[in-house]
């Protein structure tokens, strides 16, 4: 069975690309086509939090569907996928972050949905989300100082980890 991959509706998407680069020249990085996407649009860190508060206020991306992140070794990268009902459409943003500081500011307090992506990512992959309202291991216990999903992420024997507990 084959299943096509949804594309965009052509409308709108030129017009709202080449907005957020007139209105986000700093912030804006590089912006590429994306099959089944608006776009996908590289964003400086700094600047993530005024482009969701734009994106959400004045061109309709009511939900943060998805935020997870890559391990590249010397970097990490945050990627959202923002979905808007108007539209109809998803538009992607990413940003890479340094692994040795890997932190980018919440976007939980623009979307309330991504308050677990980002706890998520963190459990996972150590990246640090700045004004988090409750930023702690959301699967693995309270204490295990690892990040699973890091390419550097090696098996431990079970009496070399110790993991403190909310019991003890």
């Amino acid at each position: 069975m084959v299943t096509a991959v949804p594309q965009p509706s052509p409308t709108g998407s030129t017009e709202l690309l080449s907005g957020l680069r007139s209105r986000f020249p700093e912030d804006i990085l590089a912006i590429h086509p994306f099959p089944g996407l608006l776009g996908r649009v590289e964003v400086r860190p700094g600047g993530i939090l005024p482009i969701c508060r734009y994106l959400r206020d004045e061109q309709t991306f009511g939900h943060c569907a998805m935020v997870g992140g890559v391990d590249w070794r010397e970097t990490r990268e945050v990627v959202y996928h923002l979905w808007s009902d108007d539209r109809k459409a998803y538009l992607e943003l990413s940003l890479k972050v340094l692994a040795d500081d890997p932190h980018v500011e919440s976007v939980a307090g623009v979307w309330q949905g991504a308050n677990w992506h980002e706890r998520e990512a963190w459990d996972l992959l150590g990246i640090r989300f700045d004004h988090h309202p409750d930023l702690r291991r959301l699967f693995l216990p309270e204490g295990y100082e690892f990040h699973p999903l890091l390419k550097t992420f090696e098996l431990h024997e079970p009496e070399l980890l110790e993991v403190k507990t909310r019991h003890e």
